[in-house]
C-alpha cells in the first residue's frame, strides 16, 4: 500500500533534521575537545535558515520555447463543383477533406509548462 505524500514528506524532513543535528553535534564535539574546558560558557549551536531543505510544490511557470519545426496534423479541403452528368442528372457540389501531416515552422514564444515538485536545499 502506498504511503501518503504527507507521511513521506514528514519522514524525509525528520531524516534531514536528524542529519543536520548529528553534524552539528559532531562539529561541537570536535571544538569542545580541542578547546580548554570553561565553566561559565554555555555552548548553543543554532542552524541558520540557510542550512535546510524545503519542499517546493509543483507549479506552472512561464518558459521561453525556441523557434522550431513541428509536424502537425493538417486538413486540406477541396471544393468539387456541382455538374450535370451524361444523363442530365444534377450532382451537387461538395467539400472533400484530406488529412495528412505537414511540417510547420513555429516561431519562438512563451509557454506555460508544469514544473514538478522538488526539494531545494540551501547551504
Amino acid at each position: 500500500m502506498a504511503s501518503s505524500l504527507r507521511a513521506r514528506r514528514a519522514v524525509v524532513g525528520l531524516a534531514a533534521t536528524g542529519l543536520l543535528a548529528g553534524a552539528t553535534m559532531l562539529g561541537t564535539a570536535d571544538t569542545a575537545s580541542a578547546a580548554p574546558p570553561s565553566t561559565s560558557t554555555v555552548s548553543v549551536t543554532t542552524a541558520s535558515h540557510h542550512d535546510r531543505c524545503e519542499w517546493k510544490k509543483g507549479h506552472w511557470e512561464k518558459k521561453w520555447v525556441k523557434s522550431h519545426w513541428e509536424k502537425k496534423w493538417h486538413q486540406e479541403r477541396t471544393w468539387h463543383h456541382g455538374h450535370h452528368d451524361t444523363h442530365g442528372t444534377w450532382h451537387h457540389g461538395y467539400w472533400d477533406r484530406h488529412w495528412s501531416y505537414k511540417w510547420v515552422h513555429v516561431a519562438g514564444h512563451w509557454d506555460h509548462v508544469w514544473a514538478k515538485g522538488h526539494w531545494t536545499c540551501h547551504n
